[in-house]
């Protein structure tokens, strides 16, 4: 995990369902997140909770609950609010994807908190002031609603990436097969075509110019180029023997 995220608080103020905290809970361990503070939730703790946190009720165990939103953000170095509400004295307006670039810059001197208001106004004017940067997250324009746990995912997906990049698993690689290997292939399905009277070897077209271009395009393996002779070998055979009566 980044340093970076560990300097990081997500607030929740005024949560009204113990649902959502569980599932916030969720969203920020799947991103390496793991401080989360409670202003005044309604109910917590609570066994919705502990359900809709599946698994990282390690999040929920360790969470403040305070009593203010100057006791959730004392300490800070940045808070940055996420509204999804046009305001008119916003100050610093910021795309969460920007916002986030701009929170993992200053955890480099301190605690940083994203903070998240209730579930059904959001956000006051009044908490909102707080906040050096306003977060919005880019929604359709018809439906901008987000669930207060989905905001939190984008979020928290977005600090992720902008503290530790956003490299992912890739899967194995195997030997590729050779130039020698891949031209006996070619050669052997020549055979087979003419073999079954696919092609006409005094008048290929563009038959064979293309099956070059398909396997040079395609990055054979070894083992590929191994199963396909081995479908050659067995149509070869059947050729052969031909049809059965």
């Amino acid at each position: 995990m980044s340093a970076a995220l560990e300097r990081f608080r997500i607030v929740l103020v005024d949560t009204s369902h113990p649902g959502n905290i569980g599932a916030t809970a969720r969203a920020m361990l799947t991103m390496g997140l793991t401080r989360l503070t409670l202003v005044n939730p309604r109910r917590f703790p609570d066994p919705d909770a502990v359900a809709r946190a599946s698994g990282a009720t390690r999040v929920l165990d360790a969470a403040r609950v305070v009593g203010t939103l100057d006791e959730a953000l004392d300490g800070c170095v940045l808070v940055v609010g996420l509204s999804a509400r046009r305001r008119e004295f916003a100050g610093r307006v910021l795309p969460v994807r920007a916002a986030a670039a701009a929170a993992v810059a200053h955890a480099a001197r301190g605690d940083v908190a994203l903070v998240f208001g209730g579930e059904m106004s959001g956000l006051s004017n009044r908490e909102l002031a707080r906040c050096g940067i306003v977060a919005t997250i880019p929604t359709d324009a018809g439906y901008g609603s987000l669930n207060l746990a989905a905001a939190v995912q984008v979020a928290a997906y977005e600090l992720r990436v902008a503290a530790a990049g956003d490299a992912v698993w890739t899967a194995p690689r195997f030997a590729p097969a050779t130039a020698d290997e891949i031209e006996a292939l070619y050669r052997h399905g020549t055979q087979t075509l003419i073999d079954m009277r696919f092609l006409d070897p005094e008048r290929p077209k563009r038959l064979l110019p293309r099956l070059r271009r398909l396997f040079a395009r395609a990055g054979l393996e070894k083992e590929e180029v191994n199963i396909l002779r081995g479908i050659l070998a067995r149509i070869d055979e059947l050729v052969r023997r031909g049809p059965r009566r």
